[in-house]
């Protein structure tokens, strides 16, 4: 059974950064696909940034050039370093992990990140 641990969120001011990590356990080999949706109160789910099993990385519009994912293979930990944090970045973060084609996604228990102006 795959699990996620999230850690690393909290509240900062505009311009400061954060780094979450993520943690998957009972997943032997490399996930095909990791990553991190955030929701805002009031809006829909989006896609804050994912990497694939080949290192290819995906970033949503709105972090771009600001944020950084990337990924320990050898313990399958994942990191989002948040740089230039803005109040729009308030969000709870969710780290997702699938780990073939045919799996349905595992979801971390999340993390808020407040962002103050």
């Amino acid at each position: 059974q795959v699990q996620l641990v999230e850690s690393g969120g909290g509240s900062v001011q505009a311009g400061d950064s954060l780094r979450l990590s993520c943690v998957a356990s009972g997943i032997t080999f490399s996930p095909i696909v990791m990553g991190w949706y955030r929701q805002a109160a009031g809006k829909q789910r989006e896609l804050v940034a994912r990497i694939t099993r080949d290192e290819r990385v995906t970033y949503g519009d709105s972090v771009k050039g600001r944020f950084t994912i990337s990924k320990d293979n050898a313990d399958n930990s994942m990191y989002l370093q948040m740089n230039s944090l803005r109040p729009e970045d308030t969000a709870f973060y969710n780290c997702f992990v699938r780990p073939n084609y045919e799996d349905d996604s595992s979801w971390g228990q999340g993390t808020q990140v407040v962002v103050s102006s």
